[in-house]
Protein backbone atom coordinates (compact mmCIF):
# COMPACT_ATOMS: atom_id res chain seq x y z
CA UNK A 1 0.00 0.00 0.00
CA UNK A 2 1.69 3.46 -1.02
CA UNK A 3 1.07 6.56 0.96
CA UNK A 4 -1.55 7.76 -1.78
CA UNK A 5 -3.71 4.94 -0.59
CA UNK A 6 -3.12 4.65 2.98
CA UNK A 7 -3.85 8.65 3.14
CA UNK A 8 -7.06 7.82 1.00
CA UNK A 9 -8.29 5.34 3.58
CA UNK A 10 -7.25 7.87 6.69
CA UNK A 11 -9.53 10.65 5.56
CA UNK A 12 -12.56 8.71 3.72
CA UNK A 13 -12.47 5.63 6.24
CA UNK A 14 -14.38 2.08 4.93
CA UNK A 15 -18.20 4.18 4.66
CA UNK A 16 -20.84 1.97 5.26
CA UNK A 17 -23.39 4.08 5.66
CA UNK A 18 -23.19 8.08 4.70
CA UNK A 19 -23.21 11.28 6.61
CA UNK A 20 -26.68 12.14 5.47
CA UNK A 21 -28.31 8.73 6.51
CA UNK A 22 -26.55 9.41 9.94
CA UNK A 23 -28.05 12.21 10.15
CA UNK A 24 -31.65 11.77 8.76
CA UNK A 25 -31.20 8.87 11.24
CA UNK A 26 -30.25 10.59 14.67
CA UNK A 27 -32.82 13.53 14.52
CA UNK A 28 -35.65 10.98 13.92
CA UNK A 29 -34.26 8.37 16.36
CA UNK A 30 -35.45 10.34 19.54
CA UNK A 31 -39.00 10.69 18.59
CA UNK A 32 -39.84 7.23 17.91
CA UNK A 33 -40.62 6.80 21.97
CA UNK A 34 -42.00 9.96 22.91
CA UNK A 35 -42.72 8.50 25.98
CA UNK A 36 -38.82 7.56 27.13
CA UNK A 37 -37.71 11.26 25.64
CA UNK A 38 -40.43 12.63 28.06
CA UNK A 39 -38.53 11.21 31.13
CA UNK A 40 -35.31 12.09 29.53
CA UNK A 41 -35.97 15.81 29.03
CA UNK A 42 -37.50 15.39 32.64
CA UNK A 43 -34.49 14.91 34.38
CA UNK A 44 -32.80 17.31 32.09
CA UNK A 45 -34.87 20.00 33.50
CA UNK A 46 -34.06 18.76 36.78
CA UNK A 47 -30.53 18.35 37.15
CA UNK A 48 -30.71 21.92 35.61
CA UNK A 49 -33.28 23.44 38.00
CA UNK A 50 -30.95 21.80 40.64
CA UNK A 51 -27.95 22.48 39.53
CA UNK A 52 -29.06 26.76 39.61
CA UNK A 53 -31.13 25.88 42.35
CA UNK A 54 -27.84 25.32 43.90
CA UNK A 55 -25.62 27.71 42.64
CA UNK A 56 -28.34 30.43 43.59
CA UNK A 57 -28.37 29.09 47.40
CA UNK A 58 -25.05 29.49 47.77
CA UNK A 59 -25.13 33.14 46.47
CA UNK A 60 -27.40 33.70 48.97
CA UNK A 61 -25.19 31.73 51.87
CA UNK A 62 -23.37 35.15 52.29
CA UNK A 63 -26.46 36.34 53.98
CA UNK A 64 -27.60 32.75 55.58
CA UNK A 65 -24.51 30.14 56.52
CA UNK A 66 -27.57 27.65 56.27
CA UNK A 67 -28.27 27.92 52.43
CA UNK A 68 -24.27 26.35 52.17
CA UNK A 69 -25.76 23.23 53.44
CA UNK A 70 -29.18 22.84 51.52
CA UNK A 71 -26.85 24.34 48.22
CA UNK A 72 -24.27 21.60 48.59
CA UNK A 73 -27.31 19.29 48.54
CA UNK A 74 -29.49 21.24 45.68
CA UNK A 75 -25.21 20.57 43.58
CA UNK A 76 -25.43 16.90 45.24
CA UNK A 77 -28.92 15.74 43.65
CA UNK A 78 -27.77 17.62 40.09
CA UNK A 79 -25.02 15.47 39.98
CA UNK A 80 -26.89 12.15 40.92
CA UNK A 81 -29.40 13.18 37.84
CA UNK A 82 -26.51 14.05 35.80
CA UNK A 83 -24.98 10.53 36.01
CA UNK A 84 -28.33 8.86 35.23
CA UNK A 85 -28.50 10.69 32.12
CA UNK A 86 -25.16 10.44 30.78
CA UNK A 87 -25.39 6.88 31.59
CA UNK A 88 -28.70 7.11 29.10
CA UNK A 89 -26.42 8.88 26.77
CA UNK A 90 -24.18 5.25 26.85
CA UNK A 91 -26.96 3.31 25.90
CA UNK A 92 -28.32 6.06 23.39
CA UNK A 93 -24.90 5.30 21.32
CA UNK A 94 -25.13 1.61 21.89
CA UNK A 95 -27.95 1.63 20.06
CA UNK A 96 -26.04 3.23 17.27
CA UNK A 97 -23.67 0.85 17.12
CA UNK A 98 -25.92 -2.09 17.63
CA UNK A 99 -27.99 -0.34 14.80
CA UNK A 100 -31.03 -0.92 16.69
CA UNK A 101 -34.29 1.04 15.99
CA UNK A 102 -35.98 0.83 19.56
CA UNK A 103 -34.68 3.75 21.86
CA UNK A 104 -33.95 2.33 25.12
CA UNK A 105 -35.29 1.44 28.49
CA UNK A 106 -34.45 3.83 31.55
CA UNK A 107 -32.70 1.70 34.12
CA UNK A 108 -31.90 4.38 37.08
CA UNK A 109 -29.22 2.02 38.93
CA UNK A 110 -27.73 0.83 36.06
CA UNK A 111 -27.73 3.96 34.10
CA UNK A 112 -26.22 5.94 37.45
CA UNK A 113 -23.17 3.61 37.41
CA UNK A 114 -22.62 3.75 33.84
CA UNK A 115 -22.96 7.54 34.20
CA UNK A 116 -20.39 7.20 36.81
CA UNK A 117 -17.53 5.69 34.88
CA UNK A 118 -18.79 7.73 31.72
CA UNK A 119 -17.81 11.05 33.99
CA UNK A 120 -14.25 9.03 35.36
CA UNK A 121 -14.20 9.60 31.08
CA UNK A 122 -14.50 12.76 30.56
CA UNK A 123 -12.34 13.89 33.46
CA UNK A 124 -9.44 11.92 32.60
CA UNK A 125 -9.67 13.71 28.72
CA UNK A 126 -10.41 16.86 30.48
CA UNK A 127 -7.46 16.69 32.47
CA UNK A 128 -4.90 15.98 30.05
CA UNK A 129 -5.50 18.84 27.80
CA UNK A 130 -5.37 21.34 30.94
CA UNK A 131 -2.56 19.87 32.25
CA UNK A 132 -0.61 20.59 28.41
CA UNK A 133 -2.06 23.93 28.28
CA UNK A 134 -0.26 24.60 31.72
CA UNK A 135 3.09 23.91 30.75
CA UNK A 136 2.24 25.72 27.97
CA UNK A 137 1.23 28.78 29.69
CA UNK A 138 4.62 27.67 31.71
CA UNK A 139 6.64 27.79 28.76
CA UNK A 140 5.55 30.84 27.32
CA UNK A 141 5.30 32.80 30.58
CA UNK A 142 1.84 33.86 30.33
CA UNK A 143 1.46 34.60 34.52
CA UNK A 144 5.04 35.84 34.47
CA UNK A 145 4.04 38.27 32.15
CA UNK A 146 0.77 39.10 33.70
CA UNK A 147 2.21 40.57 36.80
CA UNK A 148 4.71 42.15 35.20
CA UNK A 149 2.16 43.90 33.25
CA UNK A 150 -0.02 44.71 36.27
CA UNK A 151 2.98 46.29 37.96
CA UNK A 152 4.02 48.32 35.77
CA UNK A 153 0.52 49.52 34.94
CA UNK A 154 -0.01 50.35 38.72
CA UNK A 155 3.35 51.50 38.95
CA UNK A 156 2.82 53.83 35.80
CA UNK A 157 -0.63 54.83 37.40
CA UNK A 158 1.19 56.05 40.34
CA UNK A 159 3.34 58.24 37.99
CA UNK A 160 0.88 59.97 36.27
CA UNK A 161 -1.30 61.23 38.88
CA UNK A 162 1.16 61.68 42.00
CA UNK A 163 4.69 62.76 39.70
CA UNK A 164 3.04 63.87 37.00
CA UNK A 165 4.53 62.06 34.27
CA UNK A 166 3.24 62.65 31.16
CA UNK A 167 0.82 59.32 29.77
CA UNK A 168 2.64 59.34 26.71
CA UNK A 169 5.82 57.83 28.88
CA UNK A 170 4.14 56.04 30.85
CA UNK A 171 2.28 54.01 27.53
CA UNK A 172 5.89 53.57 26.48
CA UNK A 173 6.89 52.06 29.74
CA UNK A 174 4.13 49.43 29.62
CA UNK A 175 4.26 48.38 25.91
CA UNK A 176 7.13 46.54 25.21
CA UNK A 177 5.93 44.17 28.44
CA UNK A 178 2.10 44.43 27.53
CA UNK A 179 3.04 42.95 24.09
CA UNK A 180 5.39 40.15 25.59
CA UNK A 181 1.84 39.05 27.49
CA UNK A 182 -0.41 39.38 24.30
CA UNK A 183 2.07 37.38 22.57
CA UNK A 184 2.06 34.42 25.27
CA UNK A 185 -1.81 35.03 25.48
CA UNK A 186 -2.39 34.39 22.20
CA UNK A 187 -0.05 31.22 21.95
CA UNK A 188 -1.38 29.84 24.76
CA UNK A 189 -5.29 30.35 23.94
CA UNK A 190 -4.39 28.65 20.37
CA UNK A 191 -2.77 25.67 22.23
CA UNK A 192 -5.72 25.16 24.26
CA UNK A 193 -8.11 26.03 21.29
CA UNK A 194 -5.97 22.66 19.17
CA UNK A 195 -5.55 20.51 22.33
CA UNK A 196 -8.91 20.55 24.01
CA UNK A 197 -10.36 20.31 20.23
CA UNK A 198 -8.38 16.85 19.89
CA UNK A 199 -9.16 15.85 23.02
CA UNK A 200 -13.09 16.38 22.71
CA UNK A 201 -12.91 14.71 19.59
CA UNK A 202 -11.16 11.58 21.25
CA UNK A 203 -13.53 11.64 23.77
CA UNK A 204 -16.00 10.94 21.99
CA UNK A 205 -14.46 8.16 20.62
CA UNK A 206 -14.12 6.52 24.47
CA UNK A 207 -17.87 7.11 25.32
CA UNK A 208 -18.51 5.24 21.74
CA UNK A 209 -15.82 2.44 23.05
CA UNK A 210 -17.46 2.29 26.78
CA UNK A 211 -20.48 1.88 24.86
CA UNK A 212 -19.13 -0.57 22.81
CA UNK A 213 -17.14 -2.62 25.40
CA UNK A 214 -19.20 -2.10 28.54
CA UNK A 215 -14.70 -1.33 29.87
CA UNK A 216 -14.09 1.21 31.47
CA UNK A 217 -10.21 0.49 30.82
CA UNK A 218 -10.85 0.39 27.22
CA UNK A 219 -12.48 3.72 27.15
CA UNK A 220 -9.55 5.40 28.79
CA UNK A 221 -7.25 3.77 26.42
CA UNK A 222 -5.98 6.92 24.26
CA UNK A 223 -3.99 4.73 21.40
CA UNK A 224 -6.88 2.67 20.59
CA UNK A 225 -9.05 5.89 20.82
CA UNK A 226 -6.66 7.64 18.23
CA UNK A 227 -6.76 4.47 16.09
CA UNK A 228 -10.82 3.90 16.22
CA UNK A 229 -10.76 7.68 14.45
CA UNK A 230 -8.17 6.56 12.00
CA UNK A 231 -10.40 3.23 11.17
CA UNK A 232 -13.20 5.36 10.67
CA UNK A 233 -11.78 7.96 8.48
CA UNK A 234 -10.99 11.37 9.64
CA UNK A 235 -12.31 13.29 7.33
CA UNK A 236 -15.63 11.27 8.02
CA UNK A 237 -15.42 12.00 11.54
CA UNK A 238 -14.97 15.84 11.37
CA UNK A 239 -17.61 15.74 8.38
CA UNK A 240 -20.17 14.49 10.61
CA UNK A 241 -19.50 16.93 14.14
CA UNK A 242 -19.53 20.03 11.08
CA UNK A 243 -22.86 18.59 9.77
CA UNK A 244 -24.47 17.98 13.28
CA UNK A 245 -23.46 21.43 14.43
CA UNK A 246 -24.36 22.80 10.95
CA UNK A 247 -27.76 21.66 11.46
CA UNK A 248 -28.64 22.19 15.00
CA UNK A 249 -27.45 25.80 14.56
CA UNK A 250 -29.44 26.48 11.55
CA UNK A 251 -32.68 25.01 13.54
CA UNK A 252 -31.95 27.59 15.86
CA UNK A 253 -31.63 30.32 13.86
CA UNK A 254 -34.97 29.43 12.39
CA UNK A 255 -36.24 28.98 15.36
CA UNK A 256 -35.42 32.73 16.51
CA UNK A 257 -36.33 34.67 13.91
CA UNK A 258 -39.88 32.35 13.58
CA UNK A 259 -40.61 33.15 17.35
CA UNK A 260 -39.02 36.59 17.71
CA UNK A 261 -42.56 37.87 19.06
CA UNK A 262 -42.75 35.01 21.23
CA UNK A 263 -39.89 35.01 23.35
CA UNK A 264 -42.10 32.72 26.45
CA UNK A 265 -43.00 30.17 23.37
CA UNK A 266 -38.91 30.54 22.49
CA UNK A 267 -38.16 29.57 25.81
CA UNK A 268 -40.14 26.29 26.08
CA UNK A 269 -38.79 24.75 22.73
CA UNK A 270 -35.34 25.83 23.83
CA UNK A 271 -35.72 23.57 26.95
CA UNK A 272 -37.47 20.24 25.04
CA UNK A 273 -34.68 21.30 22.00
CA UNK A 274 -31.27 21.05 24.04
CA UNK A 275 -32.02 17.78 25.35
CA UNK A 276 -33.39 16.50 22.11
CA UNK A 277 -30.45 17.45 20.07
CA UNK A 278 -28.17 16.09 22.71
CA UNK A 279 -29.78 12.45 22.29
CA UNK A 280 -29.78 13.19 18.55
CA UNK A 281 -25.70 14.08 18.70
CA UNK A 282 -25.20 11.25 20.56
CA UNK A 283 -27.19 8.45 18.41
CA UNK A 284 -25.58 10.00 15.35
CA UNK A 285 -21.78 9.06 17.20
CA UNK A 286 -23.14 5.67 17.54
CA UNK A 287 -23.68 4.93 13.61
CA UNK A 288 -20.81 6.56 13.12
CA UNK A 289 -19.15 4.36 15.19
CA UNK A 290 -21.03 1.28 13.85
CA UNK A 291 -18.53 1.21 10.48
CA UNK A 292 -15.76 -0.45 13.13
CA UNK A 293 -17.56 -2.10 16.04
Amino acid sequence: MDYKELLMKIFAGEINMNITEIIKDAFLFPSKNTGRFAIYLLLSVLMVGFALGGIFTYAFGIIDAENYLMGGVYLLISLLIGCIITGYHIKIIKSGIELDDNVPVFELYKDFMTGFDNFIVSLFYFIIPALIVMLVSFDTNLFGNAIEVVKEFVLQIYGVYFMDIPIEIAFISISPLLTDFLNSLAITLTAAFIVFLIFSILQLMAEARLANTGSLKEALNIFEAVKDITRIGVGKVILLLLAVVVVIAIIEIILIIALTFYPFLLSVLYIILTPYMVLVSQRALGLLYSDIA
